[in-house]
This record gives structure tokens, C-alpha cells and sequence, in this order.
């Protein structure tokens, strides 16, 4: 509770968008008092430096005593930027080794060394890995969009979000297996990637108004080009938005419909393959003279055998050393990355599917010179656009801010909350990347070791467009295996914790789903919008319910929106924290089961006493209703509640010398 802290946010870093050269302020607060749990208070301080690892080679500037306000001392150094990533840690010298309890005569006398860095404090020498980092952007690459860390997530995918009256006279393909909107999702082949509902683009169109409602801010549409799938991601062109969708004006149509509703829109392009379909893969195959011949991996001269995804041979790999394959595709003006950033689409940016594959086999490895020159191209057309990655396991190594801005990752948040907030037991069948498809059992504990160990690898700015999905159109749905009572914690975390908070088109009404494919269930509205004497649509009526209430809670504070985060108690059945920021800071309670805890006001950093202030925002026990119970006594404060809960409280923000 009252450790030493340091995060990216602006409280502690003075830039969020340093350029090479730049010499940055980085400060470290610490408790005043006596040393507390950790240690390390301020009296019990010697002295504190930062560690730099410049072109690695260390390098150590001291760091100066600021002041004290609010309980905390503050210390701050200052760090030349001189590597586009640019590592850097605390030292913090403490008490002589002999007055810390070592028990070793030989060292008596001599300063005890602790170190912080991204995964926490450290009483031996951490990894240059961990360290915090300061990111230096090319100007070609481009910092974030300011709107980025604010953003709040909503994924359609389209065969199955809703049906415009247009799409009943579109004729269907040889491929597709018709499908009733009320009819079940067959998981099964052929069905599984075939089964053609009709929903369309015109059809999100329709209902952007119950995106608003929820409070959406940032729409990504699963891939909109024609394909012989449901799903899309074989495309047979980059050319023309699926005339099954509603074509090229439909796409325009619902962009500025969005945009009128000030929610942006990005599209979903798959850089690691194309569809056996495509025009690029027909010119191609069996054609070895072809000029799109090398744009696959072809396993021999008659261009027969190729690499595929995953060895799917609907799906073959795309070779990223072709030149002319990175001008059509994602270099320059003219190319499908720009296309359709550019009038009449306008969109806002790309999800890139399956981006820790791209440009990836055996010994070739061109992922860094693919997603910097992606970057490099959106940038030329529009700045003001995100680009996400999907890299569903430890991501970090890729995700340095050199194109990036954000991950669609499982290992940073997804799979640690099902861990810590599903029955156990439970079974998770593709997509999400457990071990066997079965869930681990965590305790609140592990979820926090699991948690700041993945984090850790991101520079905070990616940190903050990482996403925070309770599930995707590739995962069961939460819902289905979640403990009860489990939902309103896992969605409370996923718009508290640094991260873009995402919600699956459907996780709103609560549907369910054993895998990606039954997760891809059209939306019910006919049954949604029943009379609330419907169970099923009283239910639906009270997750959105849900939904808007804590999604309107993330977007109307400002420490939730880019502020620090510091961890105040971890326990096994629940989780405290507190987001800051200058303009106010929020506490936070996540709670699997019963529990009682005791905070000193001084960990909130606000004061203490009644000065303290705090306001209720969500899930707190008020006039008997049922909750989490704050009470507050001898600078102390005691949060309690029975069963599942999630609350926060607002207060204000922090003040530094």
C-alpha cells in the first residue's frame, strides 16, 4: 500500500511523446513517513538515482527531493532520450545492510539497494527487459491519436449483428448455406464457416443509436471485403466492400453515420494471408511467370504447393520480401492500407489480424519492416488514425511504439480475469489460447502477477491502447463459464484497468457461447425489444443496463482515462486500486467473494480525514442498497461486502510540489 511508485502516466513522466534527444523529467513518490510495509518511506531513504541503459551501456542521474504533499515525498530526475525505446529504472538506497536484517556481519555499514521498475520493487538487480520505457517516434511513425486512451471498443461482426431490409433480395453465393436470423449457430463444417445470416453494413447503420446509447466511442467492424466465409478473412480482393454487405456506398453510408455520432470506425485487414480466391493467389497459382508469383511462398517451381495459415489451405501466406506486393497492399498512396483511409471511406484506422505472424517463416523475419511501413503509409494519408495488432500471446517484443499503438492480446487481461473470475473447472474451447482449452483456477494474487508480469514488456502509451476484452469473436464468451455474480467485476475492471475496454457486439444482452464460432450469435433484437415481462429480455435489459452504467463511468472520469495506476491491496478474493491523475484520482474494488480490508488514507494519497472526499460513482453500499461498505475511521478506511462486487468511489486528484 505505501510503496515507492512510479507509472507513464503524466504524473510521473513529462512527456508522453518524447522526440530523440529530448531530455524528459521522470519522477518517484514515495511514502513521507517512517519506512511503511515496503521499507522504503522517506526517512528511511538515503538516496535515489535513475538507471538508464543507453545504447546498452548503463548510465545513472541523480534524482532530487521535491517536496512533500499529501503524504508523499517526491523525487525527480532527469533522462536524456537517446534510443527510440529508451529503458530506465529507480534505485533507491536505504538504510545500512545491517539495520535491514541481513545477518551478515561482512556487509554492516553498507547502503541496502532496492530497485523499482515496471513489474514492481526489487532487492537484487532486475532485467533490462522490465525496465519503464520512453518511446522516441519517428516522425513518420507518429505518436498516438490523443482520443486513443480514452477510447471505449465495440466489435461487430457483420454476418451477424443485423439485417437491413436490403438483404433479402441479394442473391447468395454457391458457398453459403442460407440462415433464418432466429435459426442456432451451427458450429460444425461446412456450416461453421458458411452459415449466411445476411446481416449487413446498412444494418449496423440502423443501429448506431444503441451504440451512442451504451456510450461507444471507437467501432471496428470484423473484415468487410468479399470472401467465400462468413467471417471474411479469406478475401478474394482488397478492392470493393462485399457487395453481400452492401458495397462500397454502404461502407460510406455507415461511416458517416458513425462520425455524425461522433463514434469512429476502423476495418480489420488480414496482412498474413489472403483466401485461395483471391485474384492475387488465381493470378499466382500454377503460374510461376505470374507477377503476383511472388507474392506467396510457393514449395515448388510449378507453383502448386504454398504456405497457408496454420497449414489451412484456403488461407495461403502472403511473402512480405515482394516489392510489388508492399506497393499494392500497405506502401504509398495508392495502396489498400490507404484506400480506404482516404474520402469517400474515411475510416479511422485498422485492426490487423493476425499480426504476430506477418512476415514470419523460419528464418525470415520482415514483421518489423511490414507494420512500420503500414504505419509509415497511414500516417501519409491521415495521422489521426490508430492502428492495433493482434498478437495473442506475449506481444511485448513487438509492440515498442515503432507502429503499434495498441495490442489485441489475451495474455495482458483476458486470460488472467477468466482465470481468477470463471467456475472452476471450466473449459475454453479455441481462440483464447488456454493450455489444453482448460481454464486455470487463479487467486486474486496470481491474477496480479499474471497481469503486471505481461504489462510490463509495454511502454505505457501501448499499455493504454492494449485491449481490455472480456472475450472477442474468436473466444467462448465470458459469460457462459463466468462465476456468478462474476460479470459486473470482470466489466468493471476491463473500464478501470489501463486499456481499451471492449465489448463483443452481444455481451451487452448477455448471450453466450462455448467457442468463437457459437460466440458469433446474431444479435436477438425481435426478442430484445419484448415487453420486459419477457425473461430473456429483462435479463438483456439489465446487462445494458450494466453496460452503459460502467462504460459512462470510465469515459466521465479523467484518471480512467490516461491516469497513473497504483495497486493498493491484493488478496485472493479481491483486488483494490487507484487510477490518478491531476484532475482527480478513483478508487477501486473488485472483489470475487467476501472479504474485509483496511487501507491508511494515507495510500489514497489525497489527504486524510473527511478532506478525503469521497463520492461514490458505482457499486458502493448506499442507504441499505446492497454493495461494497466503505467506512472510514482513524486514517484508516475499511472496505467490506458479501459475494461478488465491483465499486468505485471518486476523490481528488493529486497534487505534486
Amino acid at each position: 500500500m505505501l510503496a515507492p511508485h512510479h507509472d507513464g502516466s503524466p504524473l510521473h513522466v513529462s512527456t508522453q511523446t518524447p522526440a530523440l534527444g529530448e531530455t524528459v523529467r521522470v519522477r518517484l513518490r514515495v511514502p513521507a513517513g517512517e519506512a511503511g510495509p515496503a521499507g522504503l518511506g522517506l526517512a528511511a531513504l538515503d538516496g535515489v538515482s535513475v538507471r538508464s541503459n543507453p545504447n546498452h551501456e548503463p548510465r545513472f542521474a541523480p534524482a532530487v527531493l521535491l517536496g512533500e504533499h499529501g503524504g508523499w515525498a517526491w523525487w525527480q530526475a532527469e533522462v536524456e532520450v537517446e534510443n527510440p525505446v529508451h529503458g530506465y529504472r529507480f534505485l533507491l538506497t536505504g538504510p545500512a545492510a545491517d539495520a535491514a536484517g541481513t545477518g551478515d556481519a561482512a556487509g554492516a555499514g553498507l547502503p541496502a539497494q532496492r530497485w523499482l521498475n515496471a513489474t514492481g520493487l526489487h532487492d537484487t538487480e532486475p532485467l533490462d527487459a522490465e525496465d519503464f520505457k520512453l518511446v522516441a517516434s519517428p516522425a513518420d511513425i507518429g505518436a498516438p491519436p490523443e482520443w486513443l486512451a480514452s477510447s471505449v471498443l465495440y466489435q461487430v461482426f457483420p454476418d451477424r449483428f443485423a439485417r437491413s431490409a436490403a438483404a433479402d433480395g441479394r442473391e447468395l453465393p454457391e458457398w453459403a448455406i442460407a440462415a433464418a436470423w432466429g435459426d442456432p449457430v451451427d458450429p460444425e463444417p461446412p456450416a461453421r464457416s458458411t452459415q449466411f445470416y445476411g446481416g449487413d453494413l446498412d444494418g449496423v447503420t440502423e443501429r448506431l443509436g444503441h451504440l451512442a446509447d451504451l456510450g461507444v466511442t471507437l467501432l471496428y467492424l470484423t473484415p468487410v471485403f468479399a470472401g467465400r466465409s462468413n467471417h471474411r478473412y479469406d478475401a478474394t480482393n482488397f478492392d470493393a466492400v462485399d457487395p453481400l454487405l452492401g458495397g462500397d456506398e454502404a461502407l460510406v453510408r455507415l461511416v458517416e453515420a458513425a462520425h455524425a455520432r461522433g463514434i469512429r470506425v476502423i476495418g480489420d485487414l488480414t496482412s498474413n494471408h489472403s483466401g485461395d480466391a483471391h485474384e492475387w493467389f488465381l493470378a499466382a497459382h500454377h503460374h510461376p511467370e505470374a507477377p503476383e508469383s511472388d507474392f506467396y511462398y510457393w514449395k515448388d517451381a510449378a507453383n502448386d504447393g504454398y504456405e497457408s495459415w496454420l497449414g489451412v489451405p484456403s488461407l495461403p501466406k502472403f511473402n512480405w520480401a515482394s516489392k510489388e506486393l508492399r506497393r499494392r497492399f500497405i506502401e504509398g498512396p495508392d495502396s489498400v492500407v490507404a484506400r480506404w483511409l482516404k474520402p469517400p471511406f474515411h475510416l479511422d484506422g485498422w485492426r490487423i489480424d493476425v499480426a504476430n505472424m506477418t512476415g514470419r517463416l523460419g528464418a525470415e523475419d520482415l514483421n518489423a519492416e511490414v507494420r512500420q511501413t503500414i504505419r509509415r503509409t497511414m500516417v501519409e494519408v491521415n495521422p489521426d488514425t490508430i492502428l492495433l495488432g493482434e498478437s495473442t500471446n506475449d506481444a511485448a517484443s513487438d509492440f515498442q511504439g515503432d507502429a503499434w499503438h495498441g495490442a489485441m492480446t489475451y495474455t495482458t487481461f483476458t486470460r488472467p480475469l477468466w482465470s481468477w473470475l470463471m467456475r472452476p473447472g471450466s473449459e475454453a474451447a479455441g481462440g483464447i489460447g488456454f493450455a489444453g482449452n482448460r481454464v486455470p483456477s487463479y487467486t486474486g494474487r496470481q491474477f496480479h502477477a499474471v497481469h503486471t508480469r505481461f504489462v510490463a514488456g509495454f511502454p505505457w502509451r501501448t499499455r493504454l491502447g492494449t485491449l481490455n476484452a472480456l472475450n472477442t469473436h474468436d473466444t467462448p464468451r465470458f459469460a457462459t463459464s463466468a462465476l456468478p455474480g462474476a460479470v459486473p467485476v470482470a466489466l468493471g475492471l476491463s473500464v478501470t484497468l489501463p486499456g481499451i475496454p471492449v465489448v463483443f457486439a452481444g455481451d451487452e444482452f448477455g448471450l453466450t457461447g462455448v467457442d468463437g464460432e457459437a460466440s458469433r450469435t446474431p444479435i436477438p433484437w425481435p426478442l430484445l425489444e419484448q415487453d420486459r415481462a419477457a425473461d430473456a429480455a429483462a435479463l438483456a435489459q439489465d446487462t445494458t443496463r450494466l453496460y452503459t452504467e460502467l462504460i459512462a463511468l470510465r469515459r466521465g472520469q479523467p484518471a480512467l482515462n490516461g491516469g497513473g495506476m497504483r495497486w493498493l491491496h491484493i488478496g485472493d478474493d479481491v483486488l483494490v486500486f487507484v487510477r490518478e491523475s491531476e484532475e482527480n484520482s478513483v478508487l477501486v474494488t473488485a472483489g470475487r467473494g467476501d472479504f474485509s480490508v483496511t487501507i491508511p488514507v494515507a495510500a489514497l494519497g489525497g489527504g486524510a480525514g473527511d478532506a478525503m472526499g469521497l463520492q461514490p460513482l458505482f457499486g458502493a453500499e448506499v442507504a441499505g442498497a446492497p454493495g461494497v461498505q466503505l467506512a472510514e475511521s482513524d486514517g484508516e478506511i475499511r472496505l467490506s461486502a458479501h459475494g461478488p462486487s465491483f465499486a468505485a468511489w471518486a476523490f481528488s486528484g493529486v497534487k505534486t510540489p
